[in-house]
């Protein structure tokens, strides 16, 4: 089956993407909206960092920026324009989301495929490290969690504490409530690992982002 990816670089769309394709689907293009940065329907840091990404898997990309009134529509123009049978999101837990993914893929005849969906979260994000996924931290914005996080990277110690502060502080762990935005370096499908040269964290009041400023692919 022909597949569409919605793309944003961090952990959930990449890890729908790997699960896609460890089904058997054929990935056709990756599609990626650069949305404004209070969008609720996509992922906003470090967007165009995912051209980079699409490099390392191979696989072609479609780009554009977008506003809040456009989003949408934006979407369905640029899925009916390809030759594919379904399109891969990486919603978990918003319906706000999946609901809206779902209803444009209807419209257009497409299957919708969330592979992510009401997946347990802790147990989400040992599923994905253990897959091998290289996600770090690049957006922050929830009680108990300073700039220290930015630029960390997610493994079983990040996890812990991750599971600790949704028990101490109500901090969703895989971020559903806009608690922190993260960027995948590394996946097993990737043909080149991620280089991350440059970053700069900035931070005001209880929120930061690490905007990453060089990045290459490293030589194979």
């Amino acid at each position: 089956m022909r597949i569409a990816s919605l793309f944003s670089g961090g952990k959930d769309s990449t890890y729908a993407l790997f699960c896609a394709l460890q089904q058997g689907y054929e990935a056709k293009r990756l599609i990626t909206l650069e949305p404004e940065a209070d969008s609720l329907m996509f992922h906003h840091p470090n967007i165009p960092l995912t051209a980079l990404q699409a490099k390392a898997m191979g696989i072609p990309q479609t780009l554009r920026r977008t506003t809040n009134e456009r989003e949408l529509q934006d979407l369905k123009e640029l899925l009916a324009g390809l030759e594919i049978d379904a399109v891969v999101s990486g919603a978990v837990e918003s319906e706000y989301q999946k609901q809206r993914i779902d209803v444009i893929c209807e419209e257009l005849g497409l299957h919708s495929f969330a592979p992510l969906w009401r997946k347990e979260p802790i147990s989400y994000l040992r599923e994905m490290v253990a897959s091998g996924l290289e996600i770090l931290v690049t957006g922050v914005a929830a009680e108990g969690m300073d700039a220290s996080w930015l630029g960390r990277k997610i493994d079983e110690k990040a996890i812990v504490e991750l599971e600790q502060l949704r028990k101490a502080k109500g901090v969703h762990p895989i971020f559903e409530g806009g608690e922190g935005e993260t960027f995948v370096t590394w996946a097993p499908f990737f043909k080149q690992r991620i280089i991350i040269e440059r970053a700069e964290k900035k931070w005001s009041g209880g929120s930061g982002v690490l905007e990453i400023k060089k990045a290459r692919l490293a030589e194979t």
